[in-house]
Order: structure tokens, then C-alpha cells, then sequence
């Protein structure tokens, strides 16, 4: 075995890792032992000599950061995070592994423990996230330079990773901005849960990243001097680099390394006291005997000295940096917004809301630094890019527009990893019905917790002459039902800029907003109160003293429908109330109370045009919902919302024919 060419030192220092990640599956019964076997001295080596962090100061904005890509290898980050002195992290949470409400979670979990930089586990995501963390890296650097902000982005991946669609965006934009501060370790070991890499994939990956302008090392990743030399070459490359770790996967486990069957069970107590005895291991389970956890402890403290020299310099730097880092707001951040609201109200602005939240872009973009924006190649028709934006280049890491191409998996997983990183608050725009491509880096953003504004534009069949494929139809309702996520559906430039300003001020929850293409008419009379923040509320309400005879829920363009029809059905002397619901997400946040004085207890019909699922909760048995039961089709998109039903004429008979 190559580890017998390593020093005893490092052996023993891998070897810790093996033994708790062991352990630890095998006291869960439940788990993925492989990797942690079979990456441990690439782990050791980049741990112990190389990767910048302080696990005293574990928030350090300087430090490298780590992305365990693989996230079913867990172990082997618990381990190092607990062998390196990580304060938050002890030996019973590793024995906690899997367990219920443990920080130990079955994947590595953002927020859980101070050393995780992202949630993982959806391969191909946190190799992909990291390509944003590079980014951001050479983002900040670009801006205050070497002394605050230089660092690398590891990655350990597997097959896995590599074989998912997304990497192949990932690695295609980080090596057209080479970003040469990204390294990747590549889990080489030919194996996956099916069996031999080889029997489903022929791809050479060296071949296919120096294709995307990757510089790539290829090493026996059991071999301490070989990783040692393929890091520090790495760290000296223009490009960002693949270090292809030629590994065995089960490493020390004699009967089932190098097999599937060591990949995602528990090795049992017998293949572990073989593997005890294969590598030497005399200690019991979970016991790490002093002398080598002392030298693990003293790598945890190897960037004391820098960490120190960092935050004398940021100190000295002040305030304007700590909080461009933290990605705080300056205080009157929003005073060009507000401005904008009353403006609009004042000429009654009509346009898509598209344009409306450009029109809101012009007064945000300047005065949060943070910001960087981008689109998937439809920057023209999402309307994220306003005047004074700069490109961010390989030749000018300090512009804020990101071309991503036509990459919107890539884009939405990048866009997490500049959020996580700091220094920059991401957008990134799209047609909403391509939304599906970023779903699961959507997903683990709500998951995560971290402030990320989609800009979704062309809404509905209001797409028109594109047909179905491009109309979103069900996407409201399923980002509705994602939890910890706002799904935002303006009216007019008021409700578009309130959505932004609350995106924008909510740290712990990403954002979308779903745009119209075709002009909507101003319907607010008054931006005094963000009353999108409520989610819902009453925007055109029947005379006082007049009684209520139903009540109309739109959402979007149809809220101008709405409008249209309650003024129609007056001219009958029928009364109506119009509720616009832009934050469903911030209505059921609301009071009891303040719900049911906005719906009423009056008939309700719901308007939206997309899916009816979910209107069922706001309308109840006997309410009606004006919406769509089928995909869309291609004609004008005034003869589409005519077509599928969705105008006055049928609100004003929905309300004629309700009952109480």
C-alpha cells in the first residue's frame, strides 16, 4: 500500500480520520465509509500543511475555504473539524453522527457547524457553489488587495460530482475566468454504488478539463509527497487546478476495499477490526491517543500568525470594510428606492414590471457594493443589467455583472457561494419557467439560509407567442410550497421595488420575484407602508359603509384584471373588495386577525394565471379560482389570457355566481 511510503506522522495523523469516520458509521449503523477511507491522506496532507483557518476564529473572512463536495463522505470532515480543535464540534457529536437533531447531520449541514462553509450532499452542487466562492475571492481581492483578502477554495469531489450536468457548467466558467485560487481533489477511485465507473462512463476527465482551461496533476492520492508537490504546484498555477487523486476506495478495509460494497454501508464490526489490524490501529473505538491528536491540534493553530496580521489589518482598514464583508446595508441604502415609488405613483408609471425592477436595479446597484448581478444569456429580456455595471472579467475581477452564459444550473449554484462567502450579495435573472434548471441550488439556498434574489421575468402564458414550453404554469405553486423561500409576484413598480427592498433586507431567506413581460398599469395611490411586507392586504376596498359581496385575490398582472371588474361590477351595484397577494409566504406569517379582515368573510375568488393548487386554502370549498389546468399555448398574449378564461368578464361572472 502506498501509505507505507508515508511518514509515521502523517500515517498516524490519516489514520484518525479513517478510525472516527469508521467508528463513527459503524456505531450510526448507517453511512458512507469509502471516501473518508480513501481520501484521509489527502485530507491529513491539506489539513495539517497547507489549508489557511483558525479554528478559534473560525469566522475568519480570510480563511481558505473547504467545500466537501462528496458531502456522503461527512466523516472525514467531522473528523478533521474535531481533531483540529474546532470549539463547537466534540468527540460525543461524533459519536452522534446521524442522530436525530445532531450537528453530526448524515450530510455536511451549513449553520450546524462553524468549519462547514455549505451545505452538500446533491452531487455536482458544492463543487459548483465553490466556482462562486473563487469568485467572490478574486471579487474582494480585486478591491482591497493581498493583505484582506487571498485565499484558496478546495474542493474534495468524486465521480459523482463530475458525472452530474452542473459540473460541466461549473468547470467551464471557472476556467474561462480562471480562477486560479480554486483547487479541486478529485476522488479517483472508480468506483460508484453500481459498480466500476467503467461500466457507465468512458469519459477522460483530464482530457475534459484542460479542454475548460483547467491546469490538471494527476498523483497516487495515497501518497503524502505526491499530494504535498501536487498542492504546491497547484498554488502556482494561472488556471484553476484538477488534482486527480488516484485512490482506493475502502482504503485499509481488506475485503471490501476497492469494491461498491464499501461505498455507502457500514463496514461491520468484523471488517473493522480488520481494518484495525490491516493499518495498524491498536486503539479502541473513537480513543485518538494524545501524541497524535497533539499534532493535529498544532495544525489547527499553524495560521495563527496570519489570522492575527489579517485582523490588524482589517481594524486598521475600519468599519466600511468589516461591513462590506459582512454584507451589510449602509444605512439610506433605500432612499433612491423610495424615491422611485413616489415618483411612479406621481406619473403612474405603466410598465412590465421587468422594467420596473431594472428601474429599481438603477437605485440599488449604486448604493450596495455588495452587489454583483448576472443573467443566463438574457440579460436584454430580464433587464439585470443598468447603467454603470462592469463586466467581471478574468482581466477585471472587480466589475459586478457576471455573464454566465447559458448556464442557469451553474448560475444559481455560484450565486450561493458568493452569498456564502461575503463581499457580495448576488442576483441573477432568467426566464421563470427555467427556473426548473436551478431548483436544486434553490432548494439548498432556502435550506441554507442565505440571501439570494432570483429575477424570474416572463411569468406567465403572458409570454405569448413562445407557446408552452416557455410559459410557467405550476412554478408559483411549487416555489410556494419550498419552504424558507419568498416567492414575490408584483403588480406594478410600487409592489416591485417593495419586494426588492424586503429581499434585500432579509438576510436569512433567498427571494424571487416573478416578472411580467407585458406593461402593467400603477394600481398603488400611496407608498407610505411597505404593505408587500404583509404579503397580502386590501388594495382597492369597497366604499365605506358599504357591505362587502366578495372578495377578489390576484396576484401579479391579473391584480389589474381585478381591478377592472370590481370598478365594472360597481357600475351594477355589486361591492367588492380587490386583495392583492404579491408574498403568499409573508400573508400566512400575518395574524390570524389581520387574515381574516383582508379575505373577509364574503365570497373569495382567486385570479392567477398559472396553476389553481394551493388558491384552495385562501378561497375555501365554496370559493372559485380563475387560473390555469393545463400548459399554456403560442399565440398574442392578450388572445391567450382570453382563451384560458383569465379576463373581467369571467371575474365579474365568478362573482355574480357566488354563494355564500
Amino acid at each position: 500500500m502506498s501509505a507505507s511510503k508515508n511518514s509515521k506522522k502523517h500515517d498516524n495523523m490519516a489514520n484518525a480520520i479513517r478510525f472516527l469516520s469508521a467508528d463513527a458509521i459503524d456505531k450510526a449503523n448507517s453511512g458512507h465509509p469509502g471516501m473518508p477511507l480513501g481520501m484521509a491522506d489527502v485530507a491529513a496532507v491539506l489539513f495539517a500543511k497547507f489549508i489557511k483557518l483558525s479554528p478559534e476564529n473560525p469566522k475568519w473572512f480570510d480563511r481558505d475555504r473547504f467545500i466537501l463536495s462528496a458531502g456522503h463522505g461527512s466523516t472525514l470532515l467531522y473528523s478533521v473539524l474535531y481533531l483540529m480543535g474546532y470549539k463547537d464540534i466534540s468527540i460525543e457529536d461524533v459519536k452522534n453522527f446521524r442522530q436525530l437533531n445532531a450537528k453530526t447531520a448524515g450530510h455536511p449541514e451549513y449553520g450546524y457547524l462553524q468549519g462547514i462553509d455549505m451545505t452538500t450532499g446533491p452531487l455536482g452542487q458544492g463543487i459548483t457553489s465553490a466556482v462562486g466562492m473563487a469568485i467572490a475571492e478574486r471579487h474582494v481581492n480585486s478591491k482591497y488587495g493581498d493583505s484582506l483578502c487571498e485565499h484558496y477554495t478546495y474542493v474534495i469531489a468524486g465521480d459523482g460530482c463530475l458525472m452530474e450536468g452542473i459540473s460541466e457548467e461549473a468547470i467551464s466558467l471557472a476556467g474561462h475566468l480562471k480562477l486560479n485560487k480554486m483547487i479541486v481533489f478529485w476522488d479517483d477511485n472508480n468506483i460508484t454504488i453500481d459498480g466500476k465507473v467503467c461500466s457507465s462512463c468512458s469519459t477522460d476527465q483530464i482530457a475534459r478539463f484542460k479542454a475548460n482551461n483547467w491546469n490538471t496533476i494527476s498523483i497516487d492520492g495515497q501518497s503524502e509527497s505526491e499530494i504535498t508537490a501536487a498542492i504546491e504546484k497547484a498554488q502556482k498555477s494561472d488556471k484553476p487546478t484538477l488534482i486527480a487523486c488516484r485512490t482506493t476506495i475502502g482504503f485499509g478495509a481488506p475485503n471490501k476495499q476497492g469494491t461498491s460494497k464499501a461505498h455507502g454501508s457500514p463496514l461491520g464490526a468484523e471488517e473493522t477490526a480488520a481494518l484495525r489490524k490491516s493499518l495498524g490501529w491498536s486503539y479502541p473505538a473513537f480513543e485518538i491517543p494524545r501524541d497524535i491528536l497533539k499534532d493535529w491540534r498544532e495544525a489547527g493553530k499553524k495560521s495563527d500568525k496570519e489570522y492575527k496580521k489579517w485582523a490588524e489589518a482589517a481594524k486598521k482598514q475600519g468599519k466600511e470594510f468589516l461591513d462590506f464583508i459582512e454584507n451589510k446595508l449602509s444605512k439610506n441604502w433605500n432612499k433612491d428606492l423610495e424615491n422611485l415609488k413616489k415618483n411612479a405613483i406621481k406619473e403612474q408609471t405603466k410598465v412590465a414590471t421587468r422594467k420596473a425592477s431594472q428601474m429599481c436595479l438603477e437605485t440599488i446597484v449604486p448604493n450596495i457594493p455588495q452587489t454583483i448581478g448576472g443573467s443566463a444569456d438574457l440579460s436584454a429580456s430580464n433587464l439585470t443589467t443598468v447603467k454603470g455595471m462592469e463586466p467581471l472579467t478574468k482581466n477585471n475581477y472587480g466589475g459586478n455583472e457576471i455573464f454566465y452564459g447559458i448556464r442557469e444550473h451553474a448560475m444559481a449554484a455560484v450565486m450561493n457561494g458568493l452569498a456564502l462567502h461575503g463581499g457580495a450579495i448576488p442576483y441573477g435573472g432568467t426566464f421563470f419557467v427555467f427556473s426548473d434548471y436551478m431548483r436544486p441550488a434553490m432548494r439548498l439556498a432556502a435550506l441554507m439560509g442565505i440571501r439570494v434574489v432570483y429575477v424570474l421575468t416572463h411569468d406567465s402564458i403572458g409570454v405569448g407567442e413562445d407557446g408552452p414550453t416557455h410559459q410557467p404554469i405550476e412554478h408559483l405553486a411549487s416555489y410556494r410550497a419550498m419552504p424558507n423561500i419568498l416567492t414575490f409576484r408584483p403588480c406594478d413598480v410600487v409592489e416591485t421595488a417593495e419586494a426588492w427592498q424586503i429581499a434585500l433586507e432579509t438576510e436569512c431567506v433567498p427571494s424571487i420575484l416573478a416578472l411580467t413581460r407585458q406593461n402593467l398599469p400603477m394600481i398603488r395611490t400611496s407608498a407610505k407602508e411597505n404593505l408587500t411586507a404583509k404579503g397580502g392586504y386590501i388594495i382597492s376596498d369597497v366604499e365605506k359603509g358599504k357591505k362587502r359581496k366578495a372578495t377578489i385575490i390576484a396576484t401579479g398582472s391579473e391584480v389589474s384584471l381585478a381591478i377592472l371588474a370590481q370598478k365594472k361590477l360597481k357600475e351594477e351595484k355589486i361591492d367588492v373588495a380587490v386583495v392583492s397577494m404579491p408574498c403568499t409566504e409573508l400573508f400566512d406569517k400575518q395574524d390570524i386577525s389581520y387574515q381574516e379582515e383582508v379575505l373577509g368573510t364574503a365570497p373569495r375568488i382567486a385570479v392567477e394565471a398559472g396553476s389553481k393548487y394551493g388558491w384552495e386554502r385562501y378561497v375555501g370549498l365554496s370559493g372559485d379560482i380563475i387560473g390555469m389546468d393545463g400548459f399554456g399555448a403560442s399565440g398574442p398574449a392578450e388572445k391567450l389570457f382570453e382563451y384560458f378564461g383569465i379576463t373581467v368578464d369571467e371575474i365579474i361572472d365568478s362573482v355574480k355566481n357566488s354563494k355564500k
